[in-house]
C-alpha cells in the first residue's frame, strides 16, 4: 500500500524584523497589548521589490528539494498554497515554477486559496495524487507577504499586529515502509460567517453578500453599465481594500474547531493526544495553541509554537514550524506528528503523519 512521505522540507524567512515596538511608530499600540493578546513578540517583512511571496516560496522551495536529494527536474507537480499572491492572476504556482528554472519539463501547477488552512488542503491534495500512483515527487509550498497589503493605522492595528511574511515547503513521494507517512487528513468548510474574516475589496460581489445577509456597507457603486464593481476609488478613500476580521469570533469557533478536527484524525487511526509526538498548529494566535494544548492535555514539548518570532503567516506557518521542529530535533524519524489549521472561510483541517 502507497502512503505519503515527506522526503525533504524548507523554510524561508526575510531577513528584516520587525519588534512590536516599530509598530508603535505608526500605531496606538504596545509590546505589552500585542503580546497579552497574541503572544507575539517580533515578526518578519518581505523586502519591497525584492521579495515577493513566490521568490520566498522558491526559496523554501530549494532547500526542500535539496534535502530530499533530487533535482529540480524531478519535481513532476507543484500545489502553491496562498492568500497573498504576487498577481491577482496568474497564481504563484507558475512564477515558482519560473523561478525555478524547470519551465521546460511542463508540469502542473495547481494554485489553492484555503487562506490559513491552504497547507493542510494542499497536503491532502498531494496525498491522493501520490497514492494513486499519478505523481512521486510533488512540491508542497505554503507562502504569505501579507506586509504589502495590512493596514499600518491604529484603525488596522487588531489585524497588522497579527501577520508576518515567510514560506515554507515540502517534497512529498511514495513510500511502502509499513507505518510510515500520512496517515490521515480531514478536511472541514463552513461559509456561514465568511465576511467574519475576510479581505473583501477588491472583488467582484458587488455589494452582493452584503445585501443578502442585510448587512449596511457602502462600497460606493453606481449606476454606470460597465466596471465600478471590482475596485473603485470610494474603496480606496475609505481604507476599505484591507482585510478585516471579528477578533473574538474567530478565536470562539477557532478553540472549538481545533480540537474536534484533531481528534476526529486520531480517532480514525485508533490514536489518542498520549500518543502524539508532536502538534504543529497553525500559528494563528498562541492563546489559542496554549487553549488547544490545554484541552488536548498534551505538555509543552509536545507543541510547536514560533508565532512569537514569525506571526502569523498563515498558509505558511505548518510547515515553517514544521521545518523549525525537525531542525531542532524535536521532530525524529518514528514520531507522530498532527497538523492542524482553522482560518478564513471558514476552513479547518488536521492531518496525522509518522515520519
Amino acid at each position: 500500500m502507497l502512503r505519503t512521505k515527506i522526503a525533504g522540507i524548507g523554510h524561508y524567512v526575510p531577513e528584516k524584523v520587525v519588534t512590536n515596538n516599530d509598530l508603535t511608530r505608526v500605531m496606538d499600540t504596545s509590546d505589552e497589548w500585542i503580546q497579552e493578546r497574541t503572544g507575539i513578540k517580533e515578526r518578519r517583512y518581505g523586502t519591497k521589490h525584492k521579495e515577493t511571496t513566490s521568490t520566498m516560496g522558491t526559496r523554501a522551495a530549494e532547500i526542500a528539494i535539496e534535502r530530499a536529494g533530487i533535482q529540480k527536474e524531478d519535481i513532476d507537480f507543484i500545489i502553491f498554497a496562498t492568500l497573498s499572491p504576487d498577481y491577482y492572476f496568474p497564481g504563484c504556482g507558475v512564477l515558482l515554477q519560473r523561478e525555478l528554472g524547470i519551465t521546460k519539463t511542463e508540469i502542473g501547477a495547481l494554485d489553492i486559496r484555503n487562506q490559513c488552512s491552504g497547507f493542510v488542503y494542499g497536503l491532502s491534495i498531494a496525498d491522493q495524487f501520490i497514492k494513486s500512483g499519478m505523481y512521486k515527487n510533488v512540491l508542497l509550498v505554503g507562502a504569505e507577504m501579507h506586509s504589502m497589503g495590512l493596514e499600518f493605522t491604529t484603525k488596522g492595528r487588531n489585524v497588522t499586529v497579527i501577520f508576518g511574511d515567510g514560506a515554507g515547503a515540502v517534497v512529498l513521494q511514495p513510500t511502502e515502509e509499513e507505518g510510515k507517512g500520512v496517515l490521515t487528513t480531514k478536511l472541514h468548510s463552513d461559509g456561514t460567517y465568511a465576511e467574519k474574516l475576510a479581505f473583501i475589496s477588491p472583488g467582484s460581489h458587488g455589494g452582493y453578500h452584503h445585501d443578502k445577509m442585510g448587512l449596511d456597507t457602502d462600497f460606493g457603486f453606481g449606476d454606470e453599465e460597465f466596471g465600478e464593481i471590482f475596485l473603485n476609488h470610494h474603496m480606496i478613500d475609505n481604507n476599505m481594500h484591507y482585510p478585516n476580521m471579528e477578533g473574538q469570533f474567530v478565536f470562539k469557533l477557532a478553540v472549538q474547531k481545533f480540537p474536534e478536527v484533531i481528534m476526529e484524525a486520531l480517532t480514525e487511526a485508533g490514536l489518542t493526544p498520549a500518543d502524539i509526538d508532536m502538534l504543529v498548529p497553525h500559528q494563528a494566535n498562541l492563546r489559542i495553541s496554549q487553549f488547544v494544548q490545554k484541552r488536548m492535555g498534551l505538555r509543552d514539548d509536545q507543541v510547536w509554537n514560533n508565532i512569537q518570532k514569525y506571526g502569523n503567516t498563515t498558509a505558511a506557518s505548518i510547515p515553517i514550524a514544521l521545518c523549525e521542529a525537525w531542525e531542532a530535533g524535536a521532530v525524529k524519524e518514528g514520531d507522530l506528528v498532527c497538523l492542524a489549521a482553522f482560518g478564513s472561510g471558514f476552513t479547518w483541517g488536521s492531518a496525522l503523519i509518522r515520519f
